[in-house]
């Protein structure tokens, strides 16, 4: 073997693959970016004697956790539209605060600053949908981050570009330029039924077919838009995805809060994948999400949290016990959504989702050490009679302690610790009185035309 081994030793190891297993006193072994095995502690000390030893007693350690939907890069815009509908929300305040400061500077900032929220939570791989994925990218591989870009579709233009054509133009020669890095990949995504067009919808899933891309689309989040939808096109908006070819198992729908039962048999038919948000749903007065219809179903559900500026906290292990609360109070079903279940959701849930099951999403030897240490030492924690049920129900982001991506040691006692973190995080941070600035002035009607 070429590359050296490291032995993480753990106090329990949840792989994800097979499910419901819990490994107590088991080493992994990681050489490189890969995951070589799992082993029991005596068998890892008698094959590996020279290897580095990385001890975290008291510690589980899981697959990274996957985002399966988010804006990171309004992590800038965190607070300011709060207590608003989804449809005011984003044409009073968003979409206006956008137009004036969208720029490829601003979505890096917000980037690097969701990047360092979202790995020292214990995300590992975020799903993301936004102007300039080029900085998103910088921002992402500056921290060390895995992230699939969103090659975005939507019918206006904006300081990224002219329009849907533009916008796809753009993102598929980023696609092409990036397509050695291993920590991006992408989805094609158009941002949801009501703001983009049929033509530039039945592009989608062409080139969604042509090039093996998720599809990665906002739908069925409001009532107001399924019965925006009925007057306008006459069908949900599901049922017109459906008819331009949208609805696939590469079919990442966000949100599917408002699905009936025939809608939910459609896409467990259709092999479709959920981004559930929960919070965003809650914020916005959206609703709340058939979430045991789905489970019931079969249909495969990742977890997100959305961007900042709809939850105000890209805190996905609060998102999950939300979620799994919401499904049994909703169905009135207790055993719904087990601890396990809820794990399985944030790891290899949204990794299948996003076609990167075979690469990330469980601890399996030949898979990318993309891996969480969570502390369950604290004394609110103790004692530990399930260590997935206390991660899930009890423990929260603030128990992440370690965080690996691609065999690299990015967060050390919960703080980012690539060289570019050390010094590009502080740079950020002292700039966002200036986008704070000019948030209030085009908020209050100040803002240089």
């Amino acid at each position: 073997m070429s590359e050296p081994i490291t032995l993480i030793q753990p106090e329990w190891i949840v792989p994800v693959e097979p499910a419901n297993t819990v490994l107590r006193d088991h080493d992994i072994a990681i050489a490189g970016e890969m995951i070589h095995e799992l082993l029991p502690r005596a068998a890892a000390a008698e094959r590996y004697p020279e290897a580095r030893r990385i001890p975290l007693p008291g510690h589980l350690l899981t697959p990274g956790l996957v985002n399966l939907h988010t804006h990171a890069s309004m992590a800038l815009l965190r607070g300011v539209g709060d207590d608003m509908a989804l449809k005011p929300w984003l044409e009073k305040r968003i979409w206006p605060l956008e137009a004036r400061l969208m720029s490829r500077e601003f979505v890096f900032d917000g980037a690097v600053l969701a990047c360092d929220e979202m790995l020292r939570g214990g995300i590992t791989c975020f799903n993301d949908m936004y102007f300039f994925p080029e900085a998103v990218a910088d921002a992402a591989r500056a921290l060390g981050m895995r992230a699939s870009l969103g090659i975005i579709v939507i019918d206006f233009p904006s300081a990224y570009g002219a329009g849907a054509a533009d916008y796809l133009r753009k993102g598929l020669e980023l696609r092409d330029r990036l397509g050695d890095d291993r920590l991006m990949s992408f989805c094609l995504a158009p941002h949801a039924p009501y703001s983009v067009g049929d033509d530039n919808l039945r592009q989608v899933a062409t080139l969604a077919n042509e090039l093996g891309l998720p599809i990665h689309i906002h739908v069925h989040e409001t009532d107001q838009e399924l019965s925006d939808s009925i007057a306008r096109y006459g069908v949900h908006p599901l049922e017109r995805l459906d008819q331009l070819g949208l609805v696939g198992p590469d079919t990442i729908a966000v949100h599917a809060v408002h699905t009936s039962p025939a809608e939910l048999d459609l896409m467990a038919q259709r092999g479709v994948s959920v981004a559930h948000c929960p919070h965003s749903n809650l914020k916005l007065g959206s609703g709340i999400a058939p979430a045991a219809g789905w489970l019931e179903r079969g249909i495969n559900v990742g977890i997100g949290t959305d961007g900042s500026a709809s939850n105000n906290r890209l805190d996905l292990l609060g998102e999950a016990r939300t979620a799994a609360l919401l499904a049994k109070g909703s169905s009135g079903q207790a055993d719904i959504w087990s601890a396990h279940q809820v794990l399985h959701s944030l790891t290899l849930a949204g990794a299948r989702a996003l076609g990167l099951g075979e690469r990330i999403g469980s601890l399996k030897p030949a898979k990318y050490a993309d891996m969480v240490a969570f502390d369950l030492r604290a004394t609110e924690l103790q004692p530990v009679y399930d260590p997935v049920s206390q991660l899930i129900h009890a423990a929260g982001r603030a128990a992440v302690a370690e965080v690996w991506v691609a065999g690299r040691h990015v967060v050390h006692m919960r703080q980012a610790r690539t060289p570019a973190a050390q010094t590009l995080i502080p740079e950020v941070v002292a700039r966002t009185r200036m986008w704070q600035n000019r948030v209030g002035d085009t908020l209050s009607g100040n803002a240089a035309p």
